[in-house]
This record gives structure tokens, sequence and C-alpha cells, in this order.
């Protein structure tokens, strides 16, 4: 099954189980930069670890990418692109990398969950894989997103 369909079909059993979805799909996207990555973060949602993501605002401007807002849906893909979970996020807030509190990278779920190792892992993410050309700086402002799943997918989706 092609990724589209796969989508559309998730959606569709995500809608009988809550009738108040929107007809057309929310848009789907995965964790991470790498296939992996998506399925470790993606294992971190699965199981209520992770319930928070940031993102680069710069990032966002430079390629069209809309900011996260509250009520929003997302289909959340596995690394190989099928749709494995539907989040829906209740809070957004844009801070200083810096001024990043250590209740949002407890949020996030990843390493030992303290801020000091939020900032090493996302330092190096965004130096990495950053998208604007501005990169990575101490003072870039992030897109803070906390998020609660509300549909769960079969793995073989």
């Amino acid at each position: 099954m092609d990724t589209d369909a796969a989508i559309t079909e998730f959606w569709a059993g995500a809608r009988k189980a809550l009738p108040g979805l929107p007809e057309n799909p929310a848009v789907a996207w995965s964790f991470g930069a790498t296939p992996k990555h998506a399925d470790e973060l993606l294992n971190l949602v699965l199981e209520g670890t992770k319930t928070g993501t940031a993102s680069s605002l710069w990032d966002h401007h430079t390629t069209g990418e809309p900011i996260p807002y509250v009520g929003e849906h997302s289909i959340i893909l596995d690394g190989q692109g099928s749709p494995r979970a539907i989040i829906e996020t209740y809070d957004v807030q844009i801070a200083l990398f810096t001024e990043v509190t250590a209740e949002h990278a407890h949020a996030e779920g990843e390493g030992d969950r303290t801020l000091k190792a939020w900032r090493e892992i996302h330092r190096e993410f965004w130096k990495k894989y950053s998208e604007s050309p501005k990169g990575f700086r101490e003072d870039m402002p992030v897109v803070c997103e906390r998020f609660r799943v509300i549909y769960r997918g079969d793995p073989g989706n």
C-alpha cells in the first residue's frame, strides 16, 4: 500500500474511533531526521514517555512549514513512513534555546530527561540537521510543543 493510501485508511479508522476528527487527514510526519531516530522517538511517544517536542523557529521560517498550534492534530509516522499514532497539540511556547525549561526537557523524554541532556541532544541535532542557513545558535528561538496521543494504530497498518 502506498503511503497516501495508508494514511487515508489510517485516518478513516481513527475517525471511526473518534468521530469528532475532521474529514480530511491531518498532516503526517515523523520525529527526528533519520528512520532509526523516527522509530526511537515514536516508541517513546507510544509508551507515554515523550509528550513534547521542539523545533527551530528558524527552520520553520526557512522551509515554510507552519508553526504548530493548540488543537492541531498530526499523524505520526514510523521510520518507514507508516502511520502509527495521532497526536493533539495542547500547548505551544516559543523560547530561546537557553530558556527552554527543565519541565519541557523532561516532557521530551530523551536521554536521562534532564535539561542538560536536552541541550546536548538538541544542540548536536540542530548543528547537524538544521534547515536554516542560520544553523544552531545558543540564542535561537525554539518552538516548544506539548501533545497527547489521541489514537494509536496497529503496527501492521
